[in-house]
Parts: C-alpha cells; sequence; structure tokens
C-alpha cells in the first residue's frame, strides 16, 4: 500500500537545523524521523544561531519580563492548515524559537509540545517562559513528578511519558554482532567508578569505552545515533543511571528515568547502574532482572561483572527479554500512539509497518534457536580475562 501522496496532517517543528547541535537533542530528532515515517508528516525546521548577542539578550528579557522578542529565527509563516502541531523542547527556554513562527496556531487544530528536561525545582526560574505552554492543547513530560506541579502552574493539561528509542535500530537482530565492548558509558559518570574501571583496564586488559572529550556538539544526528547504536549493541554492559544523579541541588529528591534504560535494554546490554527509585520505572520495566545494581560511587563495579560473569545463561536470557520488551513498549512508535491518543487522533494504516517488523524482530529475539547474544567462547573479553586472573590469584592465594 503507497502512502506517500497522503495529505500532511501533522506539522513538526523541528530543532535540526540549530547552528550548534548538542548530543542530548539527537533522541528528539531519532523521534521526528519515526513519526514522519508512520505518520503524514511535514516538518518545519527554520536555521538559528545559538549563542550570538540577540539570542542571548531576547533570553535575558524572556526570564524577567513577559515580553517575548524573536531570538534570531528566520521568518517561516504556516501557510497549509494542520491536524497537529507538534514540537519536541529540550528545555522551557527553547519556547522562544515557536513563538518567533508567528501565528502558527491558528493554522493547527492541536498542538501538543514535549519538554525534555523541567525540574520542579526548575518551575519558578522558568515561569516567564512556562506561560507559552498556554497555547498548546497538551503538555508531555519527560519528568513524571513535574507533571502536577507544572499542570496547576499553567492551566493546561499535562501527562508523563517515559523516553524512548529507535528500538529496530538499536536491536542487535536479525544478525548480532559480536559483544567486543565490556563496559560501554557515556555522559555523566561517577569518578569513583570510572577510576575503578580505568584500574581493571589496566590489570586486567578490561575493555572499557568511554567520554574522553567535551560532548558539546555532533556533527551529524543521524549518523551519531548510527553509531552509538553500533556501539552499544556491541557493548556487554552498559552503565545507566538517572538523570542528574550527582546534582541534588538541581534535581532535589527527584528521581528520573534517563533515555541510556531505553537504549541500552533495546541493543541487549546489560544494564549496570542504580535503579531510579519512583515509582514509574517498576511500571514501565516490569520484568525479573532488568539490570543490575550498583551504587552511584560505588568501586565495587569490576567485582560486580566479574560475579555476574559466572551465569553466562542468564546473562543470554537477561539480554534476550530486554531486547523483545523493548521491541513490543518503548519504540517511538508507541510514544506517538500514546501522544495521539491523548488528543483524540488515530494513527494512520503505515503504522501498521513498522509495528508488524517490530514484532518479527521481538519473535526472533524471544526464540532461543537464534545466535546467542554473549560473547562468543572463543573471544577473550577482558572480562574473561578478570574471571581467569581472579581464580588464578585464588589458586595462588
Amino acid at each position: 500500500m503507497e502512502f506517500h501522496n497522503q495529505v500532511p496532517r501533522t506539522l513538526i517543528f523541528s530543532q535540526r537545523n540549530l547552528s550548534r547541535l548538542m548530543p542530548f537533542r539527537c533522541p528528539h530528532f531519532e523521534f521526528e524521523d519515526v513519526i514522519a515515517e508512520i505518520d503524514a508528516a511535514e516538518f518545519v525546521s527554520p536555521c538559528f544561531a545559538f549563542g550570538t548577542l540577540r539570542h542571548r539578550i531576547s533570553k535575558q528579557i524572556a526570564y524577567h519580563t513577559p515580553v517575548v522578542l524573536n531570538p534570531g529565527v528566520e521568518g517561516k509563516p504556516i501557510q497549509k492548515t494542520y491536524d497537529l502541531f507538534f514540537a519536541v523542547f529540550g528545555n522551557p527556554t527553547d519556547l522562544q524559537l515557536v513563538h518567533a513562527l508567528g501565528d502558527w496556531r491558528s493554522k493547527c487544530r492541536k498542538a501538543v509540545c514535549l519538554i525534555d528536561e523541567l525540574w520542579v525545582r526548575q518551575l519558578r526560574g522558568y515561569r516567564r517562559f512556562l506561560s507559552m505552554l498556554k497555547q498548546f492543547d497538551l503538555v508531555v513530560l519527560y519528568y513524571s513528578r513535574t507533571v502536577e506541579s507544572l499542570a496547576s502552574q499553567i492551566g493546561v493539561p499535562c501527562i508523563f511519558l517515559p523516553p524512548g528509542v529507535d528500538a529496530i535500530r538499536f536491536c542487535p537482530y536479525p544478525n548480532p554482532p559480536k559483544r567486543v565492548v565490556d563496559v560501554y558509558s557515556i555522559g555523566r559518570r561517577s569518578e569513583i567508578t570510572h577510576r575503578a574501571l580505568l584500574e581493571a583496564v589496566r590489570r586486567d586488559n578490561l575493555f572499557y569505552l568511554y567520554d574522553s572529550l567535551a560532548a558539546n556538539q555532533v556533527l551529524n544526528p543521524t549518523e551519531h545515533r548510527l553509531l552509538f547504536a553500533n556501539v552499544v549493541k556491541r557493548s556487554r554492559y552498559f552503565i545507566a543511571n538517572p538523570g542528574l544523579i550527582d546534582q541534588p541541588e538541581i534535581r532535589g529528591d527527584q528521581i528520573e528515568i534517563g533515555n541510556r534504560y531505553f537504549e541500552g535494554a533495546a541493543s541487549g546490554a546489560l544494564l549496570i547502574g542504580v535503579r531510579p527509585s519512583n515509582g514509574q520505572f517498576s511500571k514501565y520495566f516490569d520484568w525479573p532482572d532488568i539490570m543490575i545494581d550498583l551504587p552511584w560511587d560505588s568501586a565495587e563495579i569490576a567485582h560486580v561483572i566479574r560475579e555476574f560473569d559466572t551465569d553466562p545463561s542468564r546473562q543470554a536470557s537477561i539480554r534476550r527479554r530486554n531486547i523483545e520488551h523493548c521491541l513490543l513498549r518503548h519504540d517511538w512508535l508507541y510514544r506517538w500512539e500514546a501522544i495521539l491518543d491523548a488528543v483524540g487522533m488515530e494513527e494512520l494504516p503505515q503504522a501498521q509497518t513498522r509495528k508488524d517488523r517490530l514484532l518479527r524482530l521481538a519473535a526472533l529475539a524471544a526464540d532461543t534457536s537464534q545466535p546467542s547474544l554473549t560473547t562468543p567462547s572463543t573471544h577473550r573479553s577482558g572480562a574473561a580475562t578478570l574471571r581467569a586472573t581472579a581464580n588464578a590469584r585464588t589458586m595462588i592465594g
């Protein structure tokens, strides 16, 4: 069935033409790309340069007054009409960019925005920006504990929706690669755990992959996600911790689920880190052995890995189960379904094409006759070296 002649019903406001693309925005574009695949959608993605004098001034004015200036967004008035306007914002300051589009609201029957990061402690500081949310019919938040406070402040319906992942891109099937990386860590990390892993690298030849440069820009968002997915599905362990776990001065006692849990689980890597204790994690990851619990600032990570490596069959079961559940529950398709349902819209027929593909991959993940997701025994990983070294020490000691 062909769908390319459909009249676009969804207008996606995308920030993919910003002058500087931060890594945290790449999952936003991934979500937008999946929407474009499964819905009749068009993009409006004006060019914009961050950090200019005009941008800095307009942002400061918006922080302190109800005046909203164009921060330097090129004018692209909306010409056609749409059933739905959808935008993903990193934080509330991004609302300035949409405001610069002019009278976009009269062209769209419904309007929904998704805010990636917004802590309860930040609501007062962002109050001027948050007033711009009143032009939306629905505000979607990745942070569950912010929902009630924001809704009462702006008088607009707000819902919690956890992050998702392109589960097809991150899935190692149908041709699972060798897991040649022992431990993969990106972004925020505990220095104590990091030093413990570096010691394991020195002592036991662990292959530990981590950030060694400040990640403040990506060259191409799609290529960045492809590379990330290809590495994480070749990793045995993947470190995942709640957002801003080391910055309670910003988050307070708020614990939220970050993208890393979905990305790691979808790839079949074994998640290791702090389990979010916010009531939502156990709802969305409600199957056994979703992750290996490791306290923040733990120096025992090499020991934990060594102990867990004694049960390869359990590892294989966990990997398959994580992949299967993510394919069936955490692909961006299901997040889009939830948003459409919240505004009373039906999904389009092309969504079934992607859903069928997700189902086929989930069946492969559940089929134990498929190739193993563990590192082949002929490959001596760093963790295998850890085990051998530990056994040798026991025999000597």
